[in-house]
C-alpha cells in the first residue's frame, strides 16, 4: 500500500465495501450479500458496478439491532 492509499484509507468519510463491512460485523462476506439480496442489514449503495456503504449507516444499524 502507499502512503497515499494509506492517507485514503484513514480517512472516516470513506465508504466501506462489502470486505470492510463484513470484517467491522465479523460476519463472512458472502452473509452480507445474502442480507442485501433478502433486503435486511446495513443500506448498501450501487457506485456504478460496486456495492458501498456510509460507515454511519452500518453503525446505525448495528445500534438498532442491540
Amino acid at each position: 500500500m502507499t502512503r497515499k492509499e494509506a492517507t485514503f484509507a484513514a480517512e472516516d468519510d470513506r465508504l466501506w465495501s462489502v470486505e470492510d463491512v463484513a470484517g467491522f460485523l465479523g460476519v463472512p462476506v458472502a452473509t452480507v450479500y445474502a442480507w442485501r439480496h433478502r433486503r435486511v442489514g446495513p443500506k448498501g449503495r450501487r457506485i456504478g458496478r460496486h456495492l458501498r456503504y456510509l460507515p454511519e449507516d452500518v453503525r446505525a444499524w448495528v445500534r438498532e439491532q442491540t
